[in-house]
């Protein structure tokens, strides 16, 4: 039987087909069952985080939204439970092998905590909607109440360094005295006593530790774009200035840290290669030696031993992340880690003494797995599955792509297949936000559900994406909707010559810079998309660089750089915004944002709501008003997918959950 509907004046008609067993929205999106561990200093407890309770969702079957109204998307949450669980902290006694909740969150929930210096407490941070103005918490081991250690209205405070050698205090950011730039203090953890460290002049970035907990370093942006690191001998002595990075060089150079002496800097450094280099500088003599490079990709992290500060380890993410020893110490241990799991190895942090290490391996077609490895017996005890009810389906895998921009450009990115069906197949490109940073090979919720709803997914690293040199990622300077939105059409028309994509049913969808990336798909290629999803995506560049978070200020000279100055360059920002060009859009969009947005401000999304709406365009929007700049809350983050999901499959045609 062939299935038609009607759909805001579309008809959609779907043919019959295998009816596969999918795997559940829940399943993916949901809250893992345990994330993130890591192990306390004394190496007798390891932390997670896990929701207080947790839904089991039942397999689910092909829907093909048969029965659906104009607006298409039904009753609000009809299939959404009401009560779900938050991330919360846990811990996990290694000698009782027992665990128990530590925090009982029931808002947003905890995404991001570490041991107090002593272990006798955790640490976490959390915000209000999601407005960005996280508070710095503690709670000991027994439960009990909660501290908040930054009780500031308006204030976000950062964690900055925290240092098991001291265990009484750790220093942390606050823009407290100017919500435009923050100021590092000395937190002392059984007082709240906060001590003024280092005065933010307003032009510093990130601030750089040494090893004696001593703010002796800064790196700090320049006027006319790039970056300068300032050092000084000692908290009280003048700054000096001993290196800059240029405009060229600012998005890829970058400070790891000081020696255990403090006579030395470890760099990451891009000027006169194209790729980074990790590099010693010689604060004496001025001398630098390059110690790890690659001609093709550049670093991407370091490992420095955290008790004599030497370097172990580095990583190049390359179609895979790679990790090669750089101390014999650790040598053997990288090859055991190596042969552990198959997939790409994560180091999550390590006990006090060095003996045990947590461990964690990213694959492209399993969730997450863990460990806790024992260096001096060289053996791993399996800790947890960070979605064990995956482990019941088959994910699909991850192939990696080079594909030729129109300029000659080469292009890396992935591309994903469907587990049934046959080529050509309906396609979604996903693009990454940053848009300076990079997608990369392993598991990836968004694309498991994509290639499970029948579509190829295709995620490809346009110029302006960070990891394959500088000059590639310069090369997306200005190119907002021009070169970089190119990079997107020829990728899709790379898939449709190989034979992969259906040209007919190709959709986009994004988030931050990926939600800009569809909206000007929509409104400058609408001839290569069927339909675009965009999620909080900026609308017009003028107001998002006038709007950005006052703590943003520090490096808004070198994103105008890069994107254009609303001052001068108004004309080239307004027709890179899809805003102006509502007339060209033809095809349906579903845009989502978080009302406490403090990135993407929601009237962006609003504007363009209402603009094409204005002209009978179809479509949908979802906010969500106790979201921010992402989707956290698990009934939020189901409400959305659960909308994207039968938005795709009314236009490409694919599959939609029951």
């Amino acid at each position: 039987m062939i299935v038609v509907f009607f759909a805001a004046g579309i008809f959609y008609v779907f043919l019959p087909g295998k009816t596969p067993v999918l795997i559940p929205r829940a399943v993916l999106f949901d809250l893992p069952e345990k994330i993130s561990p890591q192990i306390s200093p004394d190496g007798a407890w390891v932390a997670y985080l896990a929701p207080s309770f947790k839904t089991s969702p039942k397999p689910a079957i092909r829907n093909n939204a048969k029965g659906l109204v104009p607006g298409f998307f039904g009753p609000r949450s009809q299939n959404i439970k009401k009560d779900f669980g938050v991330l919360n902290v846990w811990l996990y006694d290694r000698k009782e092998k027992t665990e128990r909740v530590l925090t009982l969150d029931k808002g947003r929930g905890i995404h991001y905590y570490a041991w107090a210096p002593d272990g006798k407490s955790v640490l976490f941070l959390q915000d209000q909607g999601g407005n960005e103005n996280w508070h710095l918490y503690q709670i000991g081991l027994g439960g009990g109440p909660v501290r908040d250690l930054t009780p500031f209205d308006g204030v976000q405070a950062r964690i900055l360094e925290i240092n098991d050698h001291f265990p009484d205090s750790i220093l942390i950011e606050l823009n407290k005295d100017d919500v435009s730039r923050h100021d590092v203090y000395r937190l002392e953890l059984k007082t709240g006593k906060l001590e003024l460290v280092a005065r933010n002049t307003g032009q510093v970035s990130d601030w750089i530790v040494d090893a004696e907990m001593k703010v002796r370093g800064a790196f700090t942006a320049r006027s006319e774009g790039g970056h300068d690191v300032l050092l000084r001998d000692t908290e009280s002595a003048p700054w000096r200035k001993i290196l800059s990075w240029g405009v060229e060089d600012s998005m890829t150079g970058w400070v790891v840290g000081f020696s255990q002496s403090g006579q030395q800097l470890y760099l990451v450094d891009s000027r006169d290669t194209d790729t980074t280099r990790l590099v010693t500088l010689d604060l004496r003599t001025g001398k630098s030696e390059t110690v790890f490079s690659d001609p093709h990709y550049d670093i991407g992290s370091v490992v420095v031993n955290p008790e004599d500060r030497v370097l172990e380890m580095v990583s190049v993410d390359r179609v895979r992340n790679e990790w090669t020893a750089l101390r014999d110490s650790v040598r053997e241990d990288l090859k055991v880690l190596q042969t552990l799991n198959p997939g790409d190895l994560m180091l999550v942090n390590r006990s006090r003494d060095d003996r045990y290490w947590i461990v964690g391996f990213n694959n492209d077609a399993s969730p997450l797995k863990y460990y806790i490895y024992d260096r001096k017996t060289r053996k791993a005890e399996f800790l947890f599955t960070h979605r064990p009810e995956l482990l019941k389906y088959r994910l699909a895998s991850m192939q990696a792509v080079a594909i030729p921009a129109r300029d000659g450009l080469s292009l890396q990115g992935y591309l994903t297949f469907p587990k049934y069906g046959k080529k050509p197949f309906p396609m979604v490109l996903l693009v990454h936000g940053g848009p300076w940073t990079r997608d990369g090979w392993g598991y990836d919720p968004m694309t498991q559900w994509l290639a499970d709803r029948g579509y190829a997914c295709l995620q490809i690293n346009f110029r302006g994406s960070s990891g394959f040199g500088k000059k590639f990622v310069n090369a997306g300077d200005k190119e907002w909707g021009r070169k970089m939105q190119n990079d997107l059409s020829d990728a899709v028309a790379w898939t449709v010559r190989q034979g992969f994509a259906d040209p007919a049913r190709v959709g986009i969808m994004g988030a931050s810079y990926g939600g800009y990336a569809a909206l000007a798909a929509a409104a400058f290629t609408p001839e290569v998309f069927r339909c675009a999803v965009d999620m909080f995506g900026p609308s017009d560049l003028a107001t998002l660089i006038r709007s950005m978070p006052p703590y943003w200020s520090v490096e808004k000279n070198n994103i105008i750089r890069r994107m254009g100055d609303p001052d001068t360059e108004a004309a080239l920002l307004r027709e890179r915004s899809p805003i102006f060009f509502i007339n060209r859009i033809r095809i349906p969009v579903l845009i989502a944002q978080g009302a406490n947005d403090p990135r993407t401000p929601k009237s962006e999304s609003d504007r363009m709501v209402e603009a094409l709406r204005g002209k009978g365009i179809e479509c949908e929007y979802r906010v969500f008003p106790d979201e921010g700049h992402g989707f956290l809350k698990p009934a939020n983050r189901l409400q959305f997918f659960k909308d994207a999901e039968v938005f795709l499959a009314c236009h490409l045609g694919g599959h939609a959950e029951a």
